[in-house]
């Protein structure tokens, strides 16, 4: 089955793999005719996907590489075309990218940024990618698309959500469609407020990296604004497995909300043994102790089982959403794999219709008519409403779901429910928010 073959290999690539040598999968030298890193000259171009096969984020890595696989498919004429017949842009054609059949190769993250770049250096100096997308890891898309930025190739984020990757860390080869922290906050408040009340005390625990601290950052202002009190912010590694003793000062303190800035196995582990500490069992300040999870997805609610039940998150996108773009895309990737797609899967394959369609708009795999194709582009029919990708920061705006634990699901994928569709004007900020300062995207970097 096509699934259980692509878990197991190392590279993953199309049937038409055995053509990719004719690319030239080299970096040009200044002295060759190439006018920017990996100009394809024969009947094959190549698109990098960078994972986490292993660690905490490997299952958002395994869906990115079904999402990157069925994207290079529909792009090349296979299959039913997917999102490409709902996309409002209409530069797509089934015939590869400007006439190039598309070949992919594929990389391992294993969310760790050194192991990311020199991943991803190989994938643009070695198999002559001329863009890489995918990750699970903010720290590791904040490092990858420095590298991209250095070697002159697009970076098309995958699942990103820190506010640095297009806030200080922001970079002209770099675009992301997934939201960011701030957004969460922006849409989670109301909904906090709508269900809980104004008057609680959270107590945070924070995945010790970049993302980690940005969410947090975005979760206590919103959450203050609304007159919440902030009793205590823990950093947790990232390699943690057992919270039992962050947990207890928790259970130790007067906080009534916990709120958990993890995600992946992180938060699954975290949630699940909160829980079975009786966390949600317990009666603070008159109020029953709740959990909030800034960033939720199907993946991690199936994770955690009934300790997901009644939390509130965002996402980016659900596969229950009923628009024509979502329903495309889930049609197709369930026919091919037997599953719906995660958020995790939707951010790639989106990235990669976005990428492919900026080429054929510019006409030209010139990373700099890419991005200025990408620039201010504004879209519809991918899944998540009319959008914007800002030309300031390389970020797009567009709704944002909250999202809860359900909790009568009908099968292990109906683990999620929509509680609100959170109009891209709530979440918007301008370019200058002191959130995303000390960040400029400089200019854009063909390589040779």
């Amino acid at each position: 089955m096509a699934t259980n073959k692509l878990t197991r290999r190392g590279v993953l690539k199309t049937s038409a793999t055995a053509g990719a040598g004719l690319a030239l999968p080299t970096i040009f030298t200044a002295q060759s005719a190439a006018a920017y890193t990996n100009e394809p000259t024969g009947r094959f171009v190549t698109l990098g996907l960078n994972v986490p096969r292993s660690g905490p984020y490997r299952d958002e890595g395994t869906d990115q590489m079904f999402a990157f696989q069925l994207a290079v498919e529909h792009l090349n004429g296979e299959g039913d075309g997917g999102m490409i017949n709902t996309f409002s842009s209409k530069a797509l054609t089934g015939r590869g990218i400007m006439g190039k059949k598309v070949n992919f190769v594929t990389g391992n993250t294993k969310t760790n940024a050194q192991v990311a770049t020199d991943s991803a250096r190989r994938l643009i100096e070695k198999e002559g990618a001329l863009m890489v997308t995918g990750g699970s890891s903010s720290g590791v898309a904040v490092a990858v698309q420095a590298l991209c930025q250095e070697l002159g190739v697009v970076f098309m984020a995958g699942l990103t959500h820190s506010n640095d990757t297009t806030g200080k860390d922001r970079k002209a080869n770099g675009f992301r469609h997934f939201f960011n922290s701030y957004m969460s906050g922006a849409a989670l408040a109301p909904a906090l407020a709508a269900e809980y009340g104004t008057d609680r005390k959270a107590y945070h625990l924070t995945a010790d990296y970049n993302w980690g601290y940005t969410t947090e950052a975005a979760m206590v202002a919103s959450t203050e604004a609304l007159g919440w009190d902030t009793v205590s912010t823990i950093r947790t590694p990232l390699t943690q497995t057992n919270f039992q003793n962050f947990l207890q000062p928790v259970l130790d303190s007067d906080a009534d909300i916990l709120v958990l800035n993890h995600y992946g196995g992180n938060m699954v582990n975290s949630v699940t043994q909160a829980v079975a500490m009786g966390l949600r069992d317990l009666e603070r300040n008159g109020k029953r102790m709740e959990v909030v999870v800034p960033l939720y997805s199907r993946l991690m609610a199936r994770g955690a089982g009934d300790a997901s039940i009644g939390v509130l998150g965002t996402a980016n996108w659900h596969w229950t959403l009923p628009d024509e773009g979502s329903r495309a895309f889930v049609k197709s990737f369930g026919t091919k794999y037997g599953f719906p797609p995660s958020q995790a899967a939707h951010t790639v394959y989106t990235q990669t219709l976005l990428y492919a369609d900026a080429v054929e708009r510019a006409q030209t795999f010139n990373p700099c008519g890419v991005a200025d194709a990408l620039s201010n582009f504004e879209f519809d029919g991918l899944g998540n409403g009319p959008t914007l990708y800002r030309g300031e920061d390389h970020q797009c705006f567009k709704d944002v779901l909250v999202v809860r634990g359900k909790a009568n699901p009908t099968s292990q994928y109906d683990v999620l429910e929509v509680v609100e569709v959170t109009p891209a004007s709530q979440v918007t900020y301008p370019p200058e928010h002191p959130m995303f300062a000390g960040g400029a995207l400089g200019r854009c970097n063909p390589g040779v």
